[in-house]
């Protein structure tokens, strides 16, 4: 067990990389809340969303990407460890989902919508998200249901590249065929200057790597935690002593 589990040494330079990441991210918020913003068209002072709602989209695709990676590692090769690295990436990149989508839906409420009332819009985006996060969530229910690790793993890492697989179409390629008020839908480009003025981009690229790194080490903590787990689970259990020959 140990050496399906063997981890890499975590020292000095790890403690220093959450260290900067606390700072960086810190510098992110103040500048993001605090800081200056273009009044842009219909966004107005809500384009500072921008700085939190669109990076998680980043996470959400890299930790969905690195789960399914590990899953079709565990299926090649059975080791214990490509399950946890899996499972880990997927809680990092399901949280980042809901975060963005509730991002997006209070965005939405208080600029495209002002006025109508309405909390949940016809926004395709925002539909084909909430479809792709029930799936997501799916992984964790299957997870769950199921008691013999070796089972769960493989039935998850499985039902993991088909999340994955399901992800670019509904969160990219159906909206964009679709009308919609949307960045990057049909008719309506991503990143232009309606939607982030030039000031703006340093402090968007900033928070964009800043909660990128977030996520990792996050996900390095939840995979030294689960790690931790399996091994005390392992010296606990119970050792059956072979059965006494009697010549």
């Amino acid at each position: 067990m140990d050496r399906d589990l063997a981890l890499p040494r975590y020292g000095l330079v790890y403690r220093l990389f959450g260290a900067v990441v606390a700072v960086w991210l810190t510098v992110v918020l103040v500048l993001g809340i605090l800081g200056p913003v273009s009044n842009l068209p219909i966004l107005e002072h809500t384009a500072r969303n921008l700085y939190f709602h669109v990076p998680m989209w980043f996470v959400l695709y890299a930790g969905a990407i690195a789960g399914a990676w590990h899953a079709g590692r565990y299926l090649a090769t059975g080791r214990t460890l490509h399950d946890v690295r899996s499972e880990a990436a997927w809680v990092v990149s399901t949280v980042a989902g809901v975060t963005a989508l509730v991002t997006g839906v209070v965005w939405a409420r208080f600029t495209w919508y002002q006025g109508t009332g309405l909390w949940w819009s016809p926004e395709p985006r925002q539909n084909m998200v909430a479809v792709q996060l029930l799936i997501s969530g799916a992984y964790f229910v299957l997870r769950g249901s199921l008691d013999r690790p070796r089972q769960r793993a493989r039935l998850s890492a499985v039902y993991a590249l088909f999340a994955t697989a399901t992800m670019p179409f509904l969160t990219y390629v159906l909206p964009r065929r679709m009308a919609s008020l949307h960045p990057g839908a049909e008719g309506n480009p991503a990143f232009s200057e309606m939607d982030i003025a030039a000031d703006m981009r340093w402090i968007f690229y900033a928070a964009a790597v800043g909660f990128l790194l977030l996520a990792w080490w996050l996900y390095t903590q939840r995979v030294r935690g689960k790690v931790a787990e399996l091994r005390a689970e392992a010296l606990d259990a119970p050792t059956i002593a072979p059965p006494v020959v009697v010549s």
